[in-house]
């Protein structure tokens, strides 16, 4: 993965004889850019298991408060890996609710999601600010380089890498085993001193017992009909993260990690009883300088 001239994952194609992880997130959400294929499973998924949309919208909260508290330290520069199809808020319309000027390179590997977010930025954004690439997680040297290529990010100043509920879907290497941890290890030698990584992570660890067994069904549902998914605990997940400084509260259900940070124009109520329902362990990490 080092030869940035050699690509072993290359592009995909859209495929639509086959529900999509990136377009069944955006219809759990409410967006548009689905087709008949994905919103038949997800009403498949949702009609067994009701809670999985609460807990999707619950880590699309995560996103938006980990952005908004992010410029608040003074990042102005975002890479949305995994990004899917825009909606509900997407990273430049949140960082620019706290402080106009943020930088956001979006990327993810399905076509569909690639294209609908070059049409909203084309509409919305700022090209001197915003692009949107097709590469792919594994492979962190071309996904590196075509993101400087865009001239959106400036290097010397940090950055941060944004993988929300990305990882719990599987990343397979040329054998076919996972190869997130050691691609993670790439991206955290790539980003510049002082830099933040924002993770968010579907886990079967620490949930009530009812949605333990809830989760073992979904797993089944997504190996057999679209991508094969992976429950990591919550050390495991953290591990992701490397020697990183954790910032305060360390990992955390997405309900929990900065509730003050909330945006003021997009805050539904979820129905939780606990925390723990919301399933997805989240945290952000700091790069030392």
């Amino acid at each position: 993965m080092s030869d940035v001239d050699e690509d072993p994952f290359p592009p995909q194609s859209a495929d639509l004889t086959k529900p999509s992880v990136a377009r069944v997130y955006d219809w759990y959400l409410g967006g548009k850019a689905n087709w008949a294929i994905d919103r038949e499973f997800g009403q498949h998924v949702i009609n067994e298991y009701p809670l999985l949309r609460p807990i999707a919208i619950s880590n699309r909260l995560f996103l938006h408060r980990a952005v908004r508290h992010l410029v608040a330290r003074g990042v102005h520069q975002f890479i949305d890996i995994g990004s899917g199809v825009p909606t509900m808020g997407n990273t430049h319309s949140v960082a620019d609710e706290v402080e106009p000027g943020s930088k956001v390179v979006y990327v993810d590997h399905e076509p569909v999601a690639v294209a609908h977010s070059q049409v909203l930025l084309e509409k919305h954004g700022d090209p001197g600010r915003h692009a949107a690439i097709n590469a792919d997680f594994r492979n962190p040297e071309r996904l590196w380089q075509r993101a400087i290529e865009t001239g959106v990010l400036d290097l010397e100043q940090p950055v941060a890498i944004l993988l929300i509920a990305v990882l719990h879907v599987q990343q397979p290497g040329p054998d076919g085993e996972d190869i997130s941890p050691q691609v993670m290890k790439r991206y955290r030698e790539l980003l510049p001193p002082g830099s933040y990584l924002a993770l968010s992570h579907l886990t079967d660890d620490g949930v009530p017992a009812e949605l333990d067994e809830q989760l073992v069904g979904i797993k089944q549902m997504y190996d057999n009909s679209s991508s094969p998914v992976i429950w990591r605990s919550q050390q495991q997940i953290r591990e992701l993260f490397g020697d990183f400084e954790m910032l305060e509260p360390g990992m955390a259900w997405t309900t929990d990690w900065h509730p003050e940070d909330r945006s003021p124009n997009f805050s539904p109520e979820l129905d939780f009883s606990e925390s723990g329902q919301a399933a997805i362990w989240a945290g952000v990490g700091r790069k030392q300088p």
